[in-house]
């Protein structure tokens, strides 16, 4: 009951906040503070998105094909490196610094290369979505590995329980929470590095849209595609909230008992 009341009143804060913002936003328009073709109004933007909702729609369709395509194979990948850094220490230290190396170059800076490699279908894009969300993948569900009660594990082993069966019955449902909370991070960064890589080519996708409004200098339509986005990665996120809850049983139990 207490954190249903939490939620519930730091629901209402983040609603005020927002709102605040709207309304500075509205006042800055509204006394012309900045030019209305750099900053347009907050009424001129929603007007832009709902003339606009069924195209910014059929974009989606194709940004989300390429978000859910890059997602899905970071996850298993992700999952798999991180299983075999946990149970082998010399897998780890040749392959982890790599993975950590692999952050500091700016996705931005890789979408051109792969372009240039992969030509201007999907498989770039879903190339750039798959590095961008293998990362928090991999350092959460490593993390969540590494995590487990040293004690359970030697108390599977005085059982007679293998490494295969402490992987499965212990180490994976200890892992879940870190799994999801990389999982949570991944959603969002596919929506955005399908955006990204989309660009630099293609015909259609929210990056795609973007491109062409901002060439018209249609800067309601911009804000508009950018608060749709920032609805779909939300939406995602509120997904996997909802999967993690379905997943883990005995965690929404213990929520409850509270």
């Amino acid at each position: 009951m207490t954190k249903k009341l939490k939620s519930i009143t730091n629901n209402i804060h983040s609603i005020a906040f927002i709102a605040v913002l709207v309304l500075i936003w509205h006042l800055v328009c509204r006394f012309e503070l900045v030019p209305a073709f750099m900053l347009p109004s907050p009424e001129s933007v929603v007007a832009a998105f709902f003339a606009s909702a069924a195209l910014m729609m059929d974009h989606a369709v194709v940004t989300l094909a390429e978000a859910f395509a890059g997602l899905f194979l970071s996850i298993i990948f992700a999952l798999l490196l991180a299983i075999m850094m946990n149970e082998s220490e010399f897998i780890k230290k040749t392959i982890y610094p790599s993975v950590i190396i692999t952050q500091t170059v700016p996705a931005i800076a890789l979408a051109p290369l792969l372009v240039l490699w992969m030509g201007y279908g999907m498989a770039p894009k879903i190339a750039l979505i798959f590095i961008t969300c293998f990362f928090p993948m991999v350092v959460s569900t490593l993390s969540g590995l590494m995590s487990v009660d040293e004690d359970i594990i030697r108390l599977f082993k005085s059982m007679g329980a293998g490494r295969l069966k402490i992987l499965l019955w212990v180490k994976l449902p200890s892992a879940m929470e870190s799994f999801f909370s990389g999982l949570r991070l991944a959603v969002s960064y596919s929506i955005v590095g399908a955006v990204i890589a989309e660009w630099l080519g293609g015909n259609r996708g929210l990056g795609v849209y973007m491109t062409r409004v901002r060439k018209s200098y249609a800067f309601d339509k911009m804000f508009a595609v950018i608060i749709f986005i920032s609805i779909i990665s939300l939406l995602l996120m509120k997904i996997v909230d909802i999967i993690q809850k379905k997943s883990m049983p005995w965690k929404n139990l213990g929520d409850k008992s509270e």
